[in-house]
């Protein structure tokens, strides 16, 4: 079955704006959407054989060489599905939007590598 990669994105401004809200409500947010998230990932545990987690600062390496760099990434997960449109589904309505300050998940499929079990769509 092919594999994909979910990867979840994050503004810079979108986690400002959480972390310049009072600390009881960031509080509020991490009760409600942990359990949320744990909930999502025990339904889809099938469809999951990495788990992934949530990423940190990044460092970006090329030919001038090494320096700190921005992006939207904020964390990953390996999803298997029949499709990338059923891997999408996988994600409607997730915690990492819903109730964090996420922006969205965006779906990949592997076409290389030990995660490309069989061709994705």
């Amino acid at each position: 079955m092919p594999h994909f990669l979910a990867v979840y994105t994050m503004t810079p401004e979108s986690l400002a704006r959480f972390r310049a809200l009072p600390q009881d409500e960031q509080d509020a947010v991490d009760a409600a959407g942990l359990p949320a998230w744990q909930a999502w990932e025990a339904a889809h545990a099938r469809a999951l054989p990495d788990r992934g987690g949530m990423v940190g600062k990044t460092m970006r390496v090329t030919r001038d060489g090494v320096a700190p760099a921005a992006n939207d990434c904020c964390g990953y997960v390996v999803v298997e599905a029949d499709s990338i449109e059923a891997a999408a589904r996988l994600f409607e309505g997730h915690p990492h939007f819903t109730i964090f300050p996420g922006d969205g998940v965006d779906i990949m499929p592997f076409l290389t590598g030990p995660a490309s079990c069989s061709p994705a769509g």
